[in-house]
């Protein structure tokens, strides 16, 4: 059953337009005519325009023909009737036996040139799809390609940030050895100052305890003195001696605990400079101390000038002859 769409009239025009052009028809030609038509509904018109053909042969020829092909199918075809007048059937049966043959011939080319339209419209089909897979691939390729950009472009910048944070590493690292070295230097020049003042601070004690011993020898030469005056006297100065004797003491004690202060301080001062992440909360704790001993040495001092004002104000007791 045809299709809708292309008629046999519309087949048998272009027939007879391949016709005049010298031109054999066939499906894929009749197509080409008329520009549209499937293969399968072309087919079945051309098989029908050929079975009316052969029904017509005894008739002549149409005059659509061009002139001179007109005039040589005129020509064959006096020639056929008067072969078939002379009553020469055996050749028409011969020719009819041929032209079936033909037919059939015709009908499996027919049938060849579908079967190959066929496969050219699925080809066509394959390429199609083809094309429009490519059109895909090249459009992930174009995407790819633009990602790819992208990375490469983030990459670059990655990159030179990474050469910023490398150049601002090495500039923190240099102002950190610099800061180091400057509060490596500050605590030296600290620990120079410390051992001075160390340094005078035992000398210092070491000269009062020297005026305390004179003193004391003092204190023994007046008690012995006063000891030939008086025996009151006597008691007085004995009593003022253990006096002097009990706040030498403690002035010894304080002098050795501040020199065992001050030599823990100097360790803590050295334990500070192996401990870098301490050194500040203890090198406070040191100068708090130092504060704390020099205010020590200096009730120290007033005691010490207090004692000697005491003996300076002391009267000596009359000398007895």
């Amino acid at each position: 059953m045809a299709r809708s769409g292309v008629q046999y009239e519309d087949v048998q025009r272009a027939i007879h337009t391949l016709l005049s052009r010298g031109d054999a028809p066939s499906v894929q030609r009749i197509r080409e005519v008329l520009g549209t038509g499937s293969f399968t509904t072309i087919s079945e018109h051309l098989r029908q325009w050929r079975i009316e053909r052969e029904e017509n042969r005894d008739q002549p020829p149409a005059q659509e023909l061009p002139e001179a092909l007109q005039t040589l199918t005129q020509e064959l075809w006096r020639q056929a009737q008067d072969t078939a007048s002379e009553g020469l059937v055996l050749y028409r049966q011969e020719a009819d036996q041929r032209a079936t043959d033909a037919l059939e011939v015709a009908r499996e080319s027919e049938r060849r040139a579908e079967d190959a339209g066929q496969r050219e419209s699925a080809v066509a089909d394959h390429l199609a799809n083809a094309q429009t897979r490519l059109e895909e691939q090249s459009a992930t390729l174009a995407s790819c390609q633009a990602q790819r950009d992208n990375l490469s472009e983030r990459e670059a910048k990655a990159l030179q940030r990474v050469q910023q944070l490398e150049k601002e590493l090495t500039r923190l690292q240099e102002r950190n050895e610099a800061l180091a070295a400057q509060h490596h230097e500050e605590l030296t020049a600290r620990d120079a100052e410390h051992q001075a003042r160390l340094h005078q601070e035992e000398q210092r004690n070491e000269a009062a305890e020297a005026r305390l011993m004179s003193l004391l020898d003092d204190a023994r030469q007046e008690r012995h003195a006063a000891d030939k005056q008086h025996g009151v006297r006597q008691a007085q100065l004995e009593s003022r001696n253990e006096n002097l004797d009990k706040q030498l003491q403690e002035q010894r004690t304080q002098v050795a605990e501040s020199q065992q202060q001050h030599r823990e301080a100097h360790w803590q001062l050295e334990q500070r400079k192996e401990q870098d992440r301490d050194r500040k909360r203890q090198q406070e704790r040191l100068e708090h101390r130092l504060e704390e001993k020099d205010a020590e040495i200096t009730a120290l001092k007033k005691r010490l000038l207090e004692t000697e004002a005491r003996l300076a104000n002391t009267p000596l007791p009359p000398f007895v002859y």
